[in-house]
């Protein structure tokens, strides 16, 4: 059995490509890291080899191996996507799996070029929005809020809009408070203090 190094090549170069889309991921602390797009990226290069090289000369369609590893990543994709409190997270991570799928199958055909400006691409994609979302975009913060002493809920609502806190929702029973407010991300914690400025004797009971 002689060592096909060409092959060995296409393997790494596709591991290497798909960890730096992984290591983008890490940074973030999301569901899937370096570890799991390297081995994504590097198993789409070997099927791809597979598909070309391991049926000798007998007829077959290489285009049918690949085909299968894109509906396959699937799986993997749909795992690392969480619904949690009304909100769908892990929806960019499982796309990012699934490009690294196809920069494996890119580097397992030998188009390295393709392969390595389709990696670049995401992770430009994936900081540039970071960095767009993290200035420009509004998340929302829910907390709910607690008083022993006698509230009057209009009075308070009326509180939070003098301090320019943008609320999406207001509600107020038994002495809990439970508010929606938009706010951008540097400007979480100014928001939360504003929040507790405008509702001074009440404590946070829960927040996210």
């Amino acid at each position: 059995m002689t060592i096909d190094w060409v092959m060995i090549f296409r393997l790494v170069a596709a591991g290497m490509l798909g960890g730096l889309i992984g290591l983008e991921r890490e940074f973030r602390a999301k569901e899937a890291g370096v570890r799991t797009h390297f081995i994504v990226a590097l198993g789409s290069a070997l099927f791809m080899i597979i598909s070309q090289y391991a049926f000798g000369n007998q007829q077959h369609d290489a285009a049918r191996v690949a085909a299968q590893v894109v509906s396959g990543i699937g799986f993997i994709g749909a795992g690392v996507i969480i619904f949690q409190k009304n909100a769908v997270r892990g929806i960019t991570t499982a796309a990012g799996l699934w490009v690294a799928a196809a920069i494996g199958l890119a580097c397992g055909a030998g188009m390295y070029v393709l392969a390595a400006s389709a990696s670049i691409l995401t992770i430009l994609c994936l900081e540039l929005m970071n960095l767009v979302n993290k200035y420009f975009s509004e998340k929302l913060a829910e907390l709910t809020l607690v008083t022993d002493n006698p509230v009057d809920p209009l009075e308070l609502r009326k509180r939070l809009k003098e301090m320019k806190i943008d609320l999406e929702s207001f509600s107020f029973n038994n002495g809990e408070v439970h508010i929606s407010v938009r706010h951008r991300p540097q400007n979480y914690y100014k928001t939360l203090d504003k929040i507790m400025g405008a509702m001074k004797g009440f404590t946070i009971k829960e927040m996210n």
